[in-house]
């Protein structure tokens, strides 16, 4: 049973140091697709709440507070929750948000569901707008361990594929990149044709917990090997960066956490 509880907002745009971005905007908190290894787990402290996807915080107010709104740089939706996740469908809060923004903003979408592309009616009215997709090779028994309320990756590459066309530049963000979990090089050859650029992000296993760092290591032991031992996860790193740069495709960075970003 997953725990709603509706705040109001005081402001839309938060600024932020992510990647590509000079702001957020977070109209969830809390995401039912409950990934255990999500960076953002730690923000149910925040709130009074323990298990992650057990709870959302619902910001009911920021359609109304986003009107006439404006920031320059970057906005990324966003950073502390999924927007198209399941609760979406029902309460329709990010649809109208993106209804009431001003459409000149440069907006950054990244989801893990197919729901986005109800939205592409609205997409096509902003002038900067680029919409990703998370993708990464989890299936069967691993993500029903790690992601298992997301939709699957096909749906979310035959979504990315759908973007495209619609004429809305897409990318693809392939995370987390974990030994023997992860397999870039066939994840790029999925979708190269239509995608106009990808971010990368290997796991950071600090910031995935304990409760993620245990799963890792009791049920892939040689993953949890090399990605717990610096001087052979640096030397996965590299591997892993020239397939990226030998599949000469467009990518804006590689997101290391060890403890800076290439690109």
């Amino acid at each position: 049973m997953i725990k709603i509880r509706r705040i109001k907002a005081k402001r839309p745009f938060i600024p932020t140091s992510i990647p590509g971005a000079s702001y957020v905007i977070n109209q969830y908190v809390g995401c039912q697709h409950a990934c255990k290894y999500c960076y953002a787990k730690y923000m149910g402290k925040w709130y009074g709440y323990e298990k992650w996807g057990s709870w959302i915080i619902v910001k009911e107010n920021m359609a109304e507070i986003v009107k006439g709104k404006y920031v320059e740089g970057k906005v990324y939706m966003s950073s502390a929750s999924d927007a198209y996740q399941p609760i979406e469908k029902r309460l329709e809060l990010t649809r109208n948000v993106l209804q009431n923004m001003d459409k000149s903003i440069r907006l950054v979408i990244l989801t893990k569901s197919d729901l986005v592309l109800r939205d592409i009616d609205i997409f096509k009215e902003f002038k900067d707008i680029e919409v990703g997709l998370t993708i990464n090779s989890f299936e069967g028994n691993v993500k029903r361990s790690i992601e298992p309320f997301s939709p699957s990756n096909q749906k979310r590459i035959k979504a990315l594929m759908a973007i495209h066309q619609n004429g809305i530049k897409s990318y693809a963000f392939i995370s987390p990149i974990i030994p023997h979990l992860t397999d870039v090089k066939k994840l790029i050859d999925e979708t190269k044709d239509f995608t106009d650029f990808y971010w990368f992000e290997f796991l950071n296993l600090k910031a995935s917990g304990n409760e993620f760092k245990r799963w890792l290591k009791q049920a892939y032991p040689e993953s949890y090997e090399i990605i717990s031992n610096k001087s052979k996860f640096e030397r996965y790193m590299n591997e892993i960066t020239e397939i990226i740069k030998n599949a000469k495709i467009k990518f804006r960075g590689i997101v290391t956490h060890y403890p800076k970003m290439r690109g």
